[in-house]
């Protein structure tokens, strides 16, 4: 299995021409949009800066195993990164039961195990 992961602190994040290539895979009618902020955000197609049309970053990288996202940090390479990520594809074994272990932003491929306290 594949998993993408943040090798860096700062935390986990895509480039804008990686997060629009994985809308696109996804099938998602999008536009691009400045918000009073001067930064960009992502909605709907059709609904310009209606907040419940806002596409959320992390809704579609919470599977960090999904197949399109694999596809676009190997499509995209470094170009993937953001200024404060170093995302990358790590290999696990398919039978293992995962977690993504985040710290500061720095994340690793932890196997699930029991504990008792």
């Amino acid at each position: 299995m594949r998993v993408v992961i943040n090798s860096c602190f700062g935390g986990f994040g895509l480039s804008d021409a990686a997060f629009e290539e994985l809308l696109n895979r996804k099938g998602v009618a999008w536009e691009k949009a400045k918000t009073k902020y001067e930064l960009d955000a992502y909605y709907k197609a059709g609904h310009l800066e209606e907040e419940d049309h806002y596409l959320s970053y992390s809704q579609f990288t919470e599977n960090r195993a999904d197949p399109d996202l694999v596809a676009v940090v190997e499509q995209f390479g470094k170009d993937v990164n953001t200024p404060y990520s170093s995302i990358k594809i790590v290999d696990i074994p398919d039978d293992v039961n995962w977690y993504i272990h985040e710290y500061d932003g720095l994340e690793h491929v932890a196997e699930v195990h029991r504990t008792w306290n």
